[in-house]
């Protein structure tokens, strides 16, 4: 198996435009798409690794042979995925044969979900086949207590490989994006040329804005008349980030089961921010107990295997905690990432949320970190947060450092389309 994963897959259909007439073509992706009890009515017969890419979708959303005899998958193939594990390990490596990556990251997804496959990883062969993502990283969390001393070495490698990717795509942006907002959110008085902050000169010196004479008419035809100019008496600069902490980060994160991804990516951020000097990081899980997980910054790995996903959640209680922790409120932005289904006290959780920005706190809710589509929430929690001026709404990676660079600075947040918010 030394192609890429998709390459097969790219070959095949480059191979069946170029040698068969359009009707044939779209007669054969039809065919793909329907399955096996098209296969009288589209008169198309799959043959080679077409008949194999289709055995592997058949096995996996059509029964394959377990379904009953007059079912989809009995036509002679009888790729269904079955119960031993060899079975599984032998469709794991098919799937990575024909499919690219991204695909084969949405069945193996759709496996756990759909066939019950989550024992099965249990087991180190089957970690060493599968293709590593954030949602695979999620389902070995929440298998952490049951998972056997042979099989957690694999666990702890799959992981580390899903999170130095995360750092590699997110490292870079999130620095540039803080540091930036860091250095502007101070202001100086003298500062240097390439470092004024021309928006705020111009504005702190409209005042002095003079109106100068018409040019002369014979040296300036078609002129319109009168000019003016901003005469800047008083400049106002970019402040230069110093060694000392700047800001207060606290990432209070909901480790319920539904939050799995967000857990993987609020681990990957904290150990992001936490080697940044001019942040001072604490990042604090929950579900109706709280840990603080602060000290194993330095290893997002370590982070996530101090997580236990699943339980109830007690956001009021974490609340509580994360606010017996700050000592600069106006130089502190409290982030809670949560689907903020409340098992603790509702109200106690709204007031200590209008405690906290009543004392100068940036609060920011956010209802999932992943790079989901709008998640499932509660709606009248997101819409009373909203009304003490904390909106709610879903955030995509990307759109993570710009949530915290505008929460640093006390801009408006970007928050996303409407779709995502209550």
């Amino acid at each position: 198996m030394n192609r890429t994963p998709g390459e097969t897959a790219e070959r095949t259909t480059e191979r069946t435009v170029s040698d068969s007439p359009p009707d044939a073509e779209r007669l054969r992706r039809w065919r793909m798409v329907l399955g096996a009890d098209s296969a009288d009515s589209t008169g198309c017969t799959l043959t080679g690794q077409d008949a194999a890419m289709d055995g592997a979708l058949d096995a996996l959303y059509d029964g394959g042979a377990g379904k009953k005899p007059n079912g989809r998958g009995t036509g002679g193939r009888s790729a269904g995925l079955g119960a031993s594990a060899p079975s599984v390990a032998r469709w794991l490596g098919d799937i990575r044969t024909y499919f690219p990556s991204s695909v084969v990251q949405v069945m193996q997804r759709d496996a756990i979900d759909r066939l019950g496959l989550s024992a099965l990883l249990l087991e180190p062969e089957m970690l060493e086949a599968v293709e590593p993502d954030v949602h695979l990283v999620g389902t070995l969390l929440s298998l952490d207590k049951a998972m056997p001393e042979t099989t957690k070495e694999t666990a702890r490698a799959v992981v580390r490989t899903v999170v130095e990717d995360l750092e590699r795509r997110l490292e870079s942006r999130t620095r540039a994006t803080l540091t930036g907002a860091l250095d502007r959110s101070a202001r100086i008085s003298r500062p240097r040329h390439r470092d004024i902050d021309w928006d705020r000169t111009i504005r702190a010196n409209l005042k002095n804005y003079l109106t100068l004479p018409a040019p002369d008419a014979a040296t300036t035809a078609g002129s319109t008349g009168a000019t003016g100019t901003v005469v800047p008496e008083r400049l106002v600069g970019y402040g230069r980030s110093s060694r000392s902490a700047r800001k207060d980060i606290v990432l209070c994160v909901d480790q319920s089961g539904s939050m799995a991804a967000s857990v993987v990516y609020a681990s990957v951020f904290g150990a992001v921010l936490a080697s940044m000097r001019t942040l001072s990081t604490r990042l604090v899980v929950f579900d109706t107990a709280v840990v603080d997980l602060t000290d194993q910054l330095d290893d997002p790995v370590d982070v996530l295997f101090g997580t236990q996903l699943g339980g109830g959640t007690d956001i009021n209680r974490a609340l509580a905690y994360c606010q017996s922790r700050i000592t600069r409120p106006a130089d502190t932005v409290v982030v809670l990432i949560s689907d903020l289904y409340e098992g603790g006290i509702r109200d106690e959780m709204l007031k200590r949320v209008a405690a906290m920005k009543a004392s100068g706190v940036q609060f920011v809710s956010l209802l999932a970190l992943s790079d989901e589509g709008a998640p499932a929430y509660d709606h009248e929690h997101a819409a009373a947060l909203g009304a003490l001026g904390a909106p709610a709404f879903a955030c995509t990676p990307d759109l993570f450092p710009d949530v915290m660079a505008a929460a640093i600075e006390k801009r408006p947040l970007p928050i996303p389309d409407k779709e995502y918010q209550p």
